[in-house]
């Protein structure tokens, strides 16, 4: 038996998933959580195989999520279920630690696939995302690409027209350390103003919804 935490902050989400996975003798879910905070507390209680989370949950989220789970039970594999299909953005899931990750808008059976074979010790990627991963775009790489990981969570946090000081919450961090990253990514995109920061996301795809 494959016991999972669901991680989403839509109860419909969560609902839904529950109702997929009660059809499969071999899955159970063993808990639930709504934000990152809750995610932390039930990995320390034990009794959890694999972790299924989305990318965008209030608090704790995304690829700090992923690292803080990975770090408080190494032995529980990470799968993410996210809206989010930008290439960019899978790659450094991977590499926060997540085993595999998955569209919300794939097949069911894509999903169990994953779940089973994670849970196994395997990776997955949606083979809907695999060329992407595997290929690149044709075209020169955009320039997010250059940015760190907390640089990459800082554009998508401003991206949202949070200030600086929600973004050092988030990301429980101080607003001086916000605005320092903030200063570097923007000259990495070449951008000058937040409404520009803003449509560069939106055109990439990576704001958080």
């Amino acid at each position: 038996m494959i016991r999972i935490l669901l991680a989403d902050d839509h109860s419909i989400v969560r609902s839904g998933l529950k109702q997929l996975l009660a059809t499969e003798a071999d899955l159970e879910v063993a808990g639930e959580a709504s934000q990152g905070s809750e995610v932390l507390t039930r990995l320390r209680q034990g009794g959890i195989d694999l972790l299924l989370m989305d990318m965008s949950m209030p608090g704790i989220s995304g690829l700090d999520l992923i690292r803080r789970a990975h770090t408080e039970a190494p032995e529980v594999p990470v799968v993410v279920l996210s809206m989010h299909n930008e290439s960019q953005l899978v790659s450094r899931a991977l590499r926060a630690g997540a085993s595999g990750y998955v569209t919300k808008d794939s097949d069911p059976a894509i999903l169990l696939a994953a779940i089973r074979k994670v849970a196994r010790g395997g990776r997955f990627i949606d083979p809907a995302l695999v060329d992407a991963m595997v290929f690149g775009p044709p075209e020169e790489a955009p320039p997010h690409e250059a940015l760190s990981d907390r640089e990459f969570e800082v554009l998508q946090l401003l991206s949202q027209g949070l200030a600086l000081a929600a973004v050092g919450e988030r990301l429980h961090v101080s607003a001086k350390t916000v605005s320092t990253h903030k200063t570097r990514l923007m000259q990495k995109l070449g951008i000058d103003n937040n409404a520009e920061l803003v449509r560069y996301a939106l055109r990439h795809g990576l704001g958080r919804p």
